[in-house]
């Protein structure tokens, strides 16, 4: 689903950009990483919607075992 007219920027496009494990990124950080700049801003709720569904899905996958970035997210802030 195309979820920023402007730029034609799907939510395949944001998920794979996100990859399996996500971190909390903003939507201004995204566009910066595409290459992109958001232009009327009508997409923001619904891309940050899809960030915040992503990093759902990656934490419900996560065992628990410190494999992941979210496990040891204090250490990758280090």
């Amino acid at each position: 689903m195309i979820l920023c007219s402007c730029n034609v920027l799907s939510d395949r496009d944001i998920r794979e950009r996100l990859g399996p494990n996500p971190s909390r990124r903003s939507v201004k950080a995204l566009f910066r990483q595409l290459g992109w700049e958001p232009k009327c801003g009508r997409c923001m709720r619904n891309i940050l919607t899809v960030i915040d569904q992503q990093q759902a899905a990656s934490a419900t996958d996560c065992s628990g075992g410190g494999s992941c970035d979210s496990c040891h997210a204090d250490e990758l802030a280090a």
